[in-house]
């Protein structure tokens, strides 16, 4: 953190830039600034502190690393502390101090996917485009379909939140039938247009788009944003869309629905009505469904799309070289 902070400032970085980029305080920020200044690399050496001296050597720290990340521990497929404690001879505690102080965290994973598009590149220039530069006089509708939503019930009531206990309800529970949702967001209000659906096939689609001509003024041009899953291509909408050449639509990237806006509002659903709610039917389920648009419609809040064409293309380079060379 100290030769990030002091190659930012080498570059003209104020301390506030510097602060906001590495996470550390202004102060801190600061002092590192004026001691390398004052002492040049000496003065981003630790000063001898009081207290019990140092226990484990460079070559022993040197060894935990390397083996979290060059290696496995038997019979598993990544390290605890508890299994590098014993492979080591270091204890648990100074094993998640040097994790923590490398950033290293073998017992979390992630998951990735790069698009097979030809036209990849294309077409995140436009949709990001889209989002940072809309066209005058015209609406940004991101468009997709949430399908097969549960209508779900617990076996048993829930056990309500108390004092030092936690809401409780049980594992198990019973399906009531399932509905789709589609929805369109304005990029720039934030505002849902949604529509329950029983099946989510180009027919109910059209039905939709029909939703959305109604409730977009005459005289604005619609771009919309969407992916490429089938009920989208098929020759009934392509009819519809071309009766209506004020409506332009962007495809994204295969396997890249990141770049579809509407997915966060999704997982806002979910995360605020879906995931723990109770429903004894698939009315019920509409019902939550339509009055968390409602809701959400009365105070709207877009959802700011930041990064730039240029630093996601960066991103995803980096992305394919490290394959390459893995």
């Amino acid at each position: 953190m100290r030769a990030r902070i002091i190659l930012r400032a080498s570059g003209g970085l104020t301390a506030t830039a510097i602060a906001t980029e590495t996470h550390a305080c202004i102060q801190t920020v600061s002092k590192w600034w004026r001691r390398f200044d004052e002492r040049g690399l000496d003065g981003l050496l630790d000063e001898s502190r009081p207290g019990q001296p140092r226990k484990l050597s460079d070559a022993q720290i040197e060894q935990v690393i390397v083996r979290t990340l060059e290696s496995k521990p038997p019979a598993a497929t990544h390290w605890s502390t508890r299994t590098m404690a014993q492979a080591t001879g270091i204890n648990q505690t100074a094993i998640s101090r040097i994790w923590r102080a490398f950033s290293l965290a073998p017992h979390r994973s992630g998951t990735f996917k790069l698009s097979k598009d030809p036209l990849f590149l294309d077409k995140v220039r436009d949709i990001v485009g889209l989002y940072m530069n809309p066209p005058e006089r015209a609406l940004v509708l991101c468009v997709d379909e949430k399908s097969q939503i549960q209508a779900l019930d617990r076996t048993a009531p829930l056990l309500p939140m108390r004092p030092g206990q936690i809401e409780r309800r049980t594992h198990d529970y019973a399906r009531h039938g399932t509905t789709s949702l589609f929805a369109a967001l304005d990029t720039r209000t934030g505002k849902i247009i949604g529509q329950n659906q029983q099946r989510h096939r180009s027919e109910e689609f059209r039905s939709f788009l029909d939703t959305i001509e109604k409730n977009v003024p005459d005289e604005l041009d619609v771009h919309l944003i969407m992916d490429n899953y089938g009920t989208h291509k098929t020759k009934l909408i392509q009819n519809w869309l071309a009766k209506r050449p004020r409506f332009h639509v962007h495809f994204t990237p295969t396997s890249a629905s990141w770049l579809n806006l509407v997915e966060r509002w999704f997982a806002l659903l979910t995360e605020r009505q879906l995931r723990r709610g109770v429903h004894r039917s698939t009315k019920e389920l509409k019902t939550a469904i339509n009055n968390f648009i409602q809701q959400h419609n009365s105070d709207p809040k877009p959802f700011i799309w930041t990064a730039k064409a240029s630093d996601i293309l960066e991103k995803v380079s980096r992305a394919r070289a490290a394959l390459h060379k893995g």
